[in-house]
This record gives C-alpha cells, sequence and structure tokens, in this order.
C-alpha cells in the first residue's frame, strides 16, 4: 500500500523534527553556554566530544553527513533558486546541522510547491511510514533519556 504525501504534510513534519532536534540538542549544550559563555561553552563543547571513542565516532560521523549534506543543500539552492542557503550553512555550524537541515528542507517543499502548484511531495508504503514512525519514537525517547542527564 503506498500513501501520497502532501507537500504540506512533509513540511510539517520537517518543522516537528528541527523542533525535536532544537529541543534535544540545546537541552543539553545551553547549560554549558550559560555556565560559560557561547564561545567558551562551544570551546568545551568541543573538547567533550573527545572524550572517548564513541563520542569521536559520532561526531566524525555527523560532521562528514553535514558535509555531504551542506554540498547537497548548495546544489539543490542553485538548481532552485533558493536564496540564503549560507544562513542555513550557518545555522548548521553555530545552532545545530539537525535543525538547520530540516528547515532547509521545508523551505525547499515550499519552493517545490511554488513551481509545481498542486504537486504531492511523493509517495512511502506502509512500512516506510511505519520504519519512519518507529525511527522518530526511538530517537525522541533517546532524548529524553539524554535530557534527564
Amino acid at each position: 500500500i503506498e500513501m501520497t504525501i502532501s507537500r504540506n504534510t512533509l513540511c510539517a513534519a520537517y518543522a516537528l523534527m528541527a523542533l525535536l532536534a532544537l529541543i534535544g540538542t540545546w537541552g543539553n549544550v545551553f547549560p554549558l553556554v550559560l555556565e560559560l559563555g557561547f564561545w567558551q561553552g562551544t570551546l568545551r563543547f568541543w573538547q567533550d566530544v573527545l572524550v572517548n571513542e564513541s563520542s569521536r565516532f559520532i561526531t566524525i560521523d555527523a560532521l562528514f553527513l553535514g558535509l555531504a549534506i551542506v554540498l547537497w543543500m548548495m546544489l539543490e539552492a542553485r538548481r532552485l533558486k533558493i536564496p540564503g542557503v549560507w544562513l542555513y550553512v550557518a545555522g548548521g555550524l553555530l545552532i545545530a546541522i539537525s535543525v538547520a537541515v530540516p528547515l532547509f528542507m521545508l523551505h525547499r517543499e515550499r519552493r517545490l510547491a511554488a513551481l509545481e502548484p498542486g504537486s504531492a511531495a511523493g509517495q512511502l508504503a506502509a512500512g516506510e511510514m511505519l520504519a519512519l514512525l518507529l525511527m522518530t519514537l526511538a530517537f525522541s525517547g533517546y532524548g529524553l533519556v539524554a535530557l534527564s542527564r
């Protein structure tokens, strides 16, 4: 069974992802920034992510994933004539890539809707929708655990 996803639904999903990512990332780093200030807190953050093999793994993984996504964002912004792509890149560096990318994707969907009025965002099988829902729940659960520490 395939389900058609509207652009508005996809935009709402991207907005929710950005919000959950903002809560999860800044809920963890904000106390550090409050205590040390933005620049000292940022320096401490980068020192902290070097603490063990697991933190280094996930940091390198996220950095190179972010680099690939930034390249795609630049190309896509140029292709679709989306202004301000560097604001999303800066937001990814200063706020969180997990916040900036869904916001760029939301902007992209709005641009596609303007270029192709009435078009759908795409289709997903029921199993794919279920997998995405389970991932959302798992990631949100992890975020709650992380915020409780």
